[in-house]
Protein backbone atom coordinates (compact mmCIF):
# COMPACT_ATOMS: atom_id res chain seq x y z
CA UNK A 1 0.00 0.00 0.00
CA UNK A 2 1.72 3.08 -1.23
CA UNK A 3 0.69 6.43 0.76
CA UNK A 4 -0.10 9.36 -1.42
CA UNK A 5 0.12 13.05 -0.45
CA UNK A 6 -2.73 15.12 -2.06
CA UNK A 7 -2.07 19.16 -2.05
CA UNK A 8 -4.42 21.25 -4.02
CA UNK A 9 -7.30 20.02 -5.93
CA UNK A 10 -6.31 17.46 -8.19
CA UNK A 11 -9.00 16.04 -10.59
CA UNK A 12 -10.99 12.96 -9.34
CA UNK A 13 -10.79 11.33 -12.99
CA UNK A 14 -7.14 11.32 -12.38
CA UNK A 15 -7.42 9.67 -8.30
CA UNK A 16 -9.36 7.26 -8.94
CA UNK A 17 -6.80 5.74 -11.55
CA UNK A 18 -4.82 4.92 -8.27
CA UNK A 19 -6.89 1.73 -7.68
CA UNK A 20 -6.55 0.10 -4.51
CA UNK A 21 -2.88 -0.46 -3.97
CA UNK A 22 -2.65 3.23 -2.68
CA UNK A 23 -3.65 5.35 0.19
CA UNK A 24 -4.60 8.81 -0.29
CA UNK A 25 -4.48 11.73 2.14
CA UNK A 26 -4.41 15.26 2.17
CA UNK A 27 -3.23 14.71 5.81
CA UNK A 28 -0.60 12.20 5.13
CA UNK A 29 2.49 12.93 7.08
CA UNK A 30 4.89 10.67 6.03
CA UNK A 31 4.23 10.13 2.06
CA UNK A 32 6.24 8.19 -0.67
CA UNK A 33 4.30 10.19 -3.37
CA UNK A 34 2.97 13.94 -3.61
CA UNK A 35 0.15 15.38 -6.16
CA UNK A 36 0.60 18.89 -6.37
CA UNK A 37 -0.67 22.00 -8.33
CA UNK A 38 0.40 25.20 -6.50
CA UNK A 39 1.38 24.67 -3.01
CA UNK A 40 4.89 24.47 -2.42
CA UNK A 41 6.78 21.24 -1.56
CA UNK A 42 10.14 20.70 0.20
CA UNK A 43 11.20 17.43 -0.57
CA UNK A 44 13.47 17.15 2.18
CA UNK A 45 10.20 17.40 5.27
CA UNK A 46 9.37 13.95 3.82
CA UNK A 47 12.19 11.33 4.83
CA UNK A 48 10.00 8.54 2.70
CA UNK A 49 9.34 10.52 -0.50
CA UNK A 50 10.00 8.74 -3.44
CA UNK A 51 8.48 10.67 -6.31
CA UNK A 52 6.11 14.09 -6.49
CA UNK A 53 4.00 14.60 -9.66
CA UNK A 54 2.98 18.06 -10.66
CA UNK A 55 -0.78 18.30 -12.37
CA UNK A 56 1.27 21.28 -14.21
CA UNK A 57 4.46 22.21 -16.16
CA UNK A 58 6.11 24.51 -14.06
CA UNK A 59 8.03 23.17 -11.40
CA UNK A 60 9.60 25.89 -9.27
CA UNK A 61 7.45 25.58 -6.72
CA UNK A 62 9.53 22.45 -5.81
CA UNK A 63 12.38 21.57 -4.39
CA UNK A 64 13.86 19.82 -7.24
CA UNK A 65 17.67 20.24 -6.50
CA UNK A 66 16.77 18.78 -2.94
CA UNK A 67 14.82 16.06 -4.61
CA UNK A 68 17.93 14.98 -6.60
CA UNK A 69 20.03 14.86 -4.04
CA UNK A 70 18.18 12.46 -2.43
CA UNK A 71 16.97 10.49 -4.93
CA UNK A 72 12.85 11.91 -5.30
CA UNK A 73 11.93 11.92 -9.10
CA UNK A 74 10.14 14.74 -9.92
CA UNK A 75 7.47 14.79 -13.31
CA UNK A 76 5.75 17.31 -14.31
CA UNK A 77 2.86 17.14 -17.08
CA UNK A 78 3.97 18.96 -20.05
CA UNK A 79 1.25 19.88 -22.88
CA UNK A 80 -1.46 18.73 -20.38
CA UNK A 81 -3.08 22.54 -20.06
CA UNK A 82 -1.16 23.90 -22.94
CA UNK A 83 -4.37 24.44 -24.90
CA UNK A 84 -6.21 25.96 -22.23
CA UNK A 85 -3.12 28.56 -21.81
CA UNK A 86 -3.15 29.61 -25.35
CA UNK A 87 -6.63 29.83 -25.47
CA UNK A 88 -6.41 32.66 -23.01
CA UNK A 89 -3.61 34.16 -24.93
CA UNK A 90 -6.16 34.81 -27.72
CA UNK A 91 -8.89 35.69 -25.82
CA UNK A 92 -6.92 38.32 -23.52
CA UNK A 93 -5.24 39.54 -26.80
CA UNK A 94 -8.37 40.20 -28.71
CA UNK A 95 -10.11 41.97 -25.88
CA UNK A 96 -6.60 43.88 -25.60
CA UNK A 97 -6.88 44.82 -29.34
CA UNK A 98 -10.34 46.08 -29.56
CA UNK A 99 -10.38 47.84 -26.19
CA UNK A 100 -12.93 45.59 -24.71
CA UNK A 101 -12.56 45.71 -21.19
CA UNK A 102 -13.51 49.25 -21.77
CA UNK A 103 -15.97 49.03 -23.85
CA UNK A 104 -17.71 46.46 -21.36
CA UNK A 105 -16.87 48.74 -18.40
CA UNK A 106 -18.99 51.80 -20.34
CA UNK A 107 -21.56 49.70 -21.36
CA UNK A 108 -22.11 48.53 -17.51
CA UNK A 109 -22.08 52.53 -16.47
CA UNK A 110 -25.19 52.75 -18.58
CA UNK A 111 -27.43 50.21 -16.73
CA UNK A 112 -30.51 51.80 -15.46
CA UNK A 113 -30.46 54.50 -18.18
CA UNK A 114 -33.81 54.84 -20.51
CA UNK A 115 -33.39 53.30 -23.76
CA UNK A 116 -33.26 56.20 -25.39
CA UNK A 117 -30.14 57.58 -23.74
CA UNK A 118 -28.58 53.93 -23.87
CA UNK A 119 -28.85 54.27 -27.95
CA UNK A 120 -27.26 57.89 -28.07
CA UNK A 121 -24.74 57.37 -25.68
CA UNK A 122 -23.75 54.35 -27.44
CA UNK A 123 -23.69 55.74 -30.61
CA UNK A 124 -22.14 58.83 -29.75
CA UNK A 125 -19.10 57.40 -27.98
CA UNK A 126 -17.88 54.04 -29.33
CA UNK A 127 -15.60 55.84 -31.08
CA UNK A 128 -13.48 55.91 -27.81
CA UNK A 129 -13.27 52.38 -27.87
CA UNK A 130 -11.73 51.84 -31.76
CA UNK A 131 -9.19 48.71 -31.88
CA UNK A 132 -7.61 47.13 -34.10
CA UNK A 133 -7.33 44.15 -35.61
CA UNK A 134 -5.06 40.78 -35.52
CA UNK A 135 -4.63 40.34 -38.88
CA UNK A 136 -1.62 41.39 -40.30
CA UNK A 137 0.14 42.15 -37.37
CA UNK A 138 3.50 40.58 -36.53
CA UNK A 139 3.45 37.89 -33.41
CA UNK A 140 6.78 36.76 -31.61
CA UNK A 141 6.77 34.06 -29.56
CA UNK A 142 9.75 33.50 -26.93
CA UNK A 143 9.67 29.60 -26.31
CA UNK A 144 8.65 27.34 -28.56
CA UNK A 145 7.32 24.21 -26.14
CA UNK A 146 3.73 22.92 -25.61
CA UNK A 147 2.12 26.21 -25.32
CA UNK A 148 4.18 28.05 -27.48
CA UNK A 149 4.05 26.18 -30.82
CA UNK A 150 0.06 26.12 -30.02
CA UNK A 151 0.19 30.15 -29.74
CA UNK A 152 2.18 30.49 -32.99
CA UNK A 153 0.30 28.08 -34.86
CA UNK A 154 -2.86 30.20 -33.43
CA UNK A 155 -1.46 33.32 -34.59
CA UNK A 156 -1.22 31.95 -38.29
CA UNK A 157 -4.58 30.84 -37.85
CA UNK A 158 -5.73 34.26 -37.13
CA UNK A 159 -3.92 35.63 -39.83
CA UNK A 160 -1.12 37.05 -38.27
CA UNK A 161 2.81 37.08 -39.07
CA UNK A 162 4.45 34.61 -36.77
CA UNK A 163 7.72 34.26 -35.80
CA UNK A 164 9.41 32.36 -33.60
CA UNK A 165 13.00 31.84 -31.46
CA UNK A 166 13.32 29.00 -28.78
CA UNK A 167 17.30 28.61 -27.64
CA UNK A 168 17.03 25.39 -27.04
CA UNK A 169 14.15 24.06 -29.25
CA UNK A 170 12.54 20.36 -28.84
CA UNK A 171 12.50 18.24 -32.46
CA UNK A 172 9.28 17.11 -31.34
CA UNK A 173 7.65 20.90 -30.83
CA UNK A 174 9.21 22.26 -33.84
CA UNK A 175 7.95 19.35 -36.32
CA UNK A 176 4.30 20.90 -35.23
CA UNK A 177 4.48 23.78 -35.93
CA UNK A 178 2.80 25.02 -38.94
CA UNK A 179 4.98 25.66 -41.85
CA UNK A 180 3.66 29.35 -42.14
CA UNK A 181 6.12 30.00 -38.65
CA UNK A 182 9.61 31.47 -39.08
CA UNK A 183 12.15 30.86 -36.58
CA UNK A 184 14.72 33.32 -36.07
CA UNK A 185 18.17 32.11 -34.83
CA UNK A 186 18.71 35.34 -32.86
CA UNK A 187 16.38 36.74 -29.88
CA UNK A 188 17.41 40.52 -31.21
CA UNK A 189 16.10 39.64 -34.71
CA UNK A 190 13.03 38.80 -33.48
CA UNK A 191 12.26 41.05 -30.96
CA UNK A 192 12.73 44.29 -33.65
CA UNK A 193 10.33 42.65 -36.05
CA UNK A 194 7.27 42.21 -34.10
CA UNK A 195 3.77 43.95 -32.99
CA UNK A 196 2.98 41.69 -30.12
CA UNK A 197 5.50 39.52 -28.35
CA UNK A 198 4.27 36.52 -26.22
CA UNK A 199 6.81 34.71 -23.45
CA UNK A 200 6.36 30.93 -23.15
CA UNK A 201 9.95 30.42 -21.25
CA UNK A 202 10.24 28.67 -18.29
CA UNK A 203 11.34 29.83 -15.05
CA UNK A 204 15.27 29.39 -13.71
CA UNK A 205 17.76 31.51 -12.77
CA UNK A 206 18.74 32.49 -16.49
CA UNK A 207 15.14 33.58 -17.01
CA UNK A 208 14.14 35.52 -13.68
CA UNK A 209 14.02 39.13 -14.65
CA UNK A 210 14.94 38.70 -17.81
CA UNK A 211 12.19 41.27 -19.74
CA UNK A 212 13.91 44.32 -18.06
CA UNK A 213 14.93 47.85 -19.38
CA UNK A 214 17.35 46.65 -21.51
CA UNK A 215 15.16 43.76 -23.03
CA UNK A 216 12.49 46.62 -23.40
CA UNK A 217 14.40 48.88 -25.25
CA UNK A 218 15.24 46.44 -27.87
CA UNK A 219 11.29 46.30 -29.10
CA UNK A 220 9.99 48.28 -31.73
CA UNK A 221 7.51 51.20 -29.87
CA UNK A 222 3.94 50.52 -29.67
CA UNK A 223 4.48 46.26 -28.48
CA UNK A 224 1.68 44.54 -26.94
CA UNK A 225 3.45 42.16 -24.14
CA UNK A 226 1.87 38.95 -23.08
CA UNK A 227 3.08 36.88 -20.06
CA UNK A 228 1.49 33.59 -19.42
CA UNK A 229 4.82 31.82 -18.62
CA UNK A 230 5.71 33.02 -15.21
CA UNK A 231 5.14 36.32 -13.03
CA UNK A 232 8.89 36.56 -12.45
CA UNK A 233 10.26 36.68 -15.96
CA UNK A 234 9.66 40.10 -16.39
CA UNK A 235 10.84 43.16 -14.07
CA UNK A 236 7.36 45.20 -13.42
CA UNK A 237 9.36 48.25 -13.09
CA UNK A 238 10.76 48.16 -16.17
CA UNK A 239 7.45 46.89 -17.39
CA UNK A 240 5.42 50.50 -15.74
CA UNK A 241 8.42 52.67 -17.17
CA UNK A 242 7.62 51.20 -20.28
CA UNK A 243 3.55 51.62 -20.30
CA UNK A 244 4.00 55.20 -18.71
CA UNK A 245 6.65 56.36 -21.58
CA UNK A 246 4.58 54.92 -24.23
CA UNK A 247 6.80 52.35 -25.81
CA UNK A 248 4.73 49.12 -24.68
CA UNK A 249 1.04 49.65 -25.81
CA UNK A 250 -0.45 46.65 -23.48
CA UNK A 251 0.73 44.58 -20.41
CA UNK A 252 -1.15 41.20 -20.82
CA UNK A 253 -0.58 38.99 -17.50
CA UNK A 254 -1.68 36.00 -15.86
CA UNK A 255 -0.11 37.05 -12.76
CA UNK A 256 -1.74 40.03 -10.98
CA UNK A 257 0.16 42.23 -8.38
CA UNK A 258 -0.24 45.05 -6.50
CA UNK A 259 1.92 47.27 -8.45
CA UNK A 260 0.15 46.30 -12.05
CA UNK A 261 -3.72 45.96 -11.49
CA UNK A 262 -4.50 49.49 -11.41
CA UNK A 263 -2.56 50.35 -14.59
CA UNK A 264 -4.98 51.20 -17.09
CA UNK A 265 -2.67 49.53 -19.89
CA UNK A 266 -2.44 46.51 -17.98
CA UNK A 267 -5.00 43.68 -18.39
CA UNK A 268 -4.58 40.84 -16.01
CA UNK A 269 -6.56 37.92 -15.62
CA UNK A 270 -6.42 35.90 -12.11
CA UNK A 271 -3.72 32.86 -12.96
CA UNK A 272 -6.46 31.49 -14.96
CA UNK A 273 -4.09 29.91 -17.60
CA UNK A 274 -4.52 26.21 -17.06
CA UNK A 275 -8.32 27.08 -15.04
CA UNK A 276 -10.61 24.56 -17.40
CA UNK A 277 -11.87 21.46 -16.31
CA UNK A 278 -10.54 19.91 -19.70
CA UNK A 279 -7.20 21.05 -18.42
CA UNK A 280 -7.43 20.24 -14.55
CA UNK A 281 -8.66 16.78 -16.02
CA UNK A 282 -5.68 15.89 -18.43
CA UNK A 283 -2.78 17.15 -16.44
CA UNK A 284 -4.24 15.12 -13.17
CA UNK A 285 -4.52 12.22 -15.37
CA UNK A 286 -1.15 12.37 -16.55
CA UNK A 287 0.51 13.37 -12.99
CA UNK A 288 -1.22 10.09 -11.50
CA UNK A 289 -0.22 7.78 -14.24
CA UNK A 290 3.61 8.88 -13.92
CA UNK A 291 3.33 8.86 -10.41
CA UNK A 292 1.71 5.32 -10.08
CA UNK A 293 4.07 3.51 -13.17
CA UNK A 294 7.00 4.77 -11.05
CA UNK A 295 5.81 3.73 -7.59
CA UNK A 296 4.66 0.10 -8.90
CA UNK A 297 7.44 0.02 -11.80
CA UNK A 298 10.14 1.95 -11.15
CA UNK A 299 9.30 3.83 -14.63
CA UNK A 300 10.30 7.35 -15.11
CA UNK A 301 8.60 9.50 -18.03
CA UNK A 302 8.35 13.30 -18.44
CA UNK A 303 10.38 13.25 -15.40
CA UNK A 304 12.29 17.02 -15.14
CA UNK A 305 15.51 15.74 -13.05
CA UNK A 306 15.34 11.82 -13.95
CA UNK A 307 16.48 9.97 -17.72
CA UNK A 308 13.91 8.70 -19.12
CA UNK A 309 13.81 4.75 -18.73
CA UNK A 310 10.60 2.54 -18.30
CA UNK A 311 10.83 -0.84 -19.05
CA UNK A 312 8.23 -4.27 -19.08
CA UNK A 313 9.08 -6.93 -16.47
CA UNK A 314 9.24 -10.68 -18.37
CA UNK A 315 7.38 -13.38 -16.77
CA UNK A 316 10.58 -15.29 -15.14
CA UNK A 317 11.04 -12.01 -13.29
CA UNK A 318 11.16 -12.07 -9.31
CA UNK A 319 11.79 -8.78 -8.38
CA UNK A 320 13.13 -4.83 -9.93
CA UNK A 321 15.77 -3.26 -8.20
CA UNK A 322 16.21 0.20 -8.87
CA UNK A 323 19.36 2.13 -8.38
CA UNK A 324 19.68 5.77 -8.46
CA UNK A 325 23.22 7.20 -8.24
CA UNK A 326 25.33 9.83 -9.39
CA UNK A 327 26.80 9.84 -13.41
CA UNK A 328 30.32 8.35 -12.18
CA UNK A 329 31.92 5.46 -13.88
CA UNK A 330 31.85 1.95 -12.81
CA UNK A 331 28.62 1.77 -11.10
CA UNK A 332 26.87 -0.82 -13.85
CA UNK A 333 29.96 -3.21 -13.34
CA UNK A 334 29.80 -2.65 -9.61
CA UNK A 335 26.08 -3.88 -8.84
CA UNK A 336 26.26 -6.37 -11.49
CA UNK A 337 29.47 -7.87 -9.75
CA UNK A 338 27.44 -7.72 -6.82
CA UNK A 339 24.16 -9.33 -7.65
CA UNK A 340 26.06 -12.30 -9.34
CA UNK A 341 28.31 -12.42 -5.98
CA UNK A 342 24.77 -12.84 -4.40
CA UNK A 343 24.26 -15.95 -6.97
CA UNK A 344 21.33 -13.94 -8.55
CA UNK A 345 20.74 -14.40 -12.56
CA UNK A 346 20.16 -10.95 -13.90
CA UNK A 347 17.22 -10.90 -16.46
CA UNK A 348 17.19 -7.87 -17.69
CA UNK A 349 18.97 -4.51 -17.27
CA UNK A 350 18.38 -1.01 -18.47
CA UNK A 351 20.80 2.66 -17.57
CA UNK A 352 19.78 5.56 -18.19
CA UNK A 353 21.55 8.56 -17.51
CA UNK A 354 21.16 12.28 -18.01
CA UNK A 355 24.69 13.38 -17.26
CA UNK A 356 23.79 14.48 -13.63
CA UNK A 357 21.93 10.78 -12.77
CA UNK A 358 22.39 6.94 -13.68
CA UNK A 359 18.83 5.58 -13.33
CA UNK A 360 18.81 1.43 -13.15
CA UNK A 361 16.24 -0.89 -13.29
CA UNK A 362 17.76 -4.17 -13.03
CA UNK A 363 15.09 -7.26 -12.92
CA UNK A 364 15.89 -10.41 -11.10
CA UNK A 365 15.32 -13.70 -11.34
CA UNK A 366 15.16 -14.52 -7.88
CA UNK A 367 14.72 -12.47 -4.41
CA UNK A 368 17.40 -9.59 -3.17
CA UNK A 369 18.58 -10.32 0.31
CA UNK A 370 18.16 -7.53 2.07
CA UNK A 371 22.01 -7.68 3.33
CA UNK A 372 22.66 -7.12 -0.16
CA UNK A 373 20.75 -4.45 -0.65
CA UNK A 374 21.83 -2.87 2.40
CA UNK A 375 25.54 -3.19 0.72
CA UNK A 376 24.71 -1.73 -2.91
CA UNK A 377 23.12 0.86 -0.81
CA UNK A 378 26.01 1.84 1.02
CA UNK A 379 28.64 2.19 -2.36
CA UNK A 380 29.42 6.22 -2.39
CA UNK A 381 28.50 6.60 -5.97
CA UNK A 382 24.49 5.05 -4.73
CA UNK A 383 22.15 8.19 -4.11
CA UNK A 384 19.14 5.47 -3.01
CA UNK A 385 18.15 2.10 -3.71
CA UNK A 386 14.41 0.34 -4.14
CA UNK A 387 13.61 -2.93 -4.19
CA UNK A 388 10.02 -3.60 -6.29
CA UNK A 389 8.25 -7.20 -5.27
CA UNK A 390 6.38 -8.93 -7.92
CA UNK A 391 5.24 -12.04 -6.67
Amino acid sequence: MYRIKVLDRIAPEGLALLGSGFSVSSGEAAPQGILVRSSGVDTDLYPDLLAVARAGAGVNNISVAKATGAGVCVFNTPGANANAVAELVFTMLGMAARNLPEGLEFCRSLAGSPESEVKKRVEGEKKRFVGIEMAGKTLGVLGLGKIGLRVANRGVMAGMRVIGFDPFPALENIHQLSPEVGLTRSLNEMLAKVDVLSLHVPLHDKTRGMVDAAFLARLPAGVVLINYSRGEIVDETAILAALDAGHLARYLSDFPTAATIGHPKVLCSPHLGASTEESEEQCAVMAVGELKSYLEYGNVSRSVNFPTAEMIPAGNVVSRLVMINRDVPGMIGFVSQAIGGGGINIASYLNESNGAVGYNLIDLEAPLPAALLAVIGQHPGVIRTRLIDFT
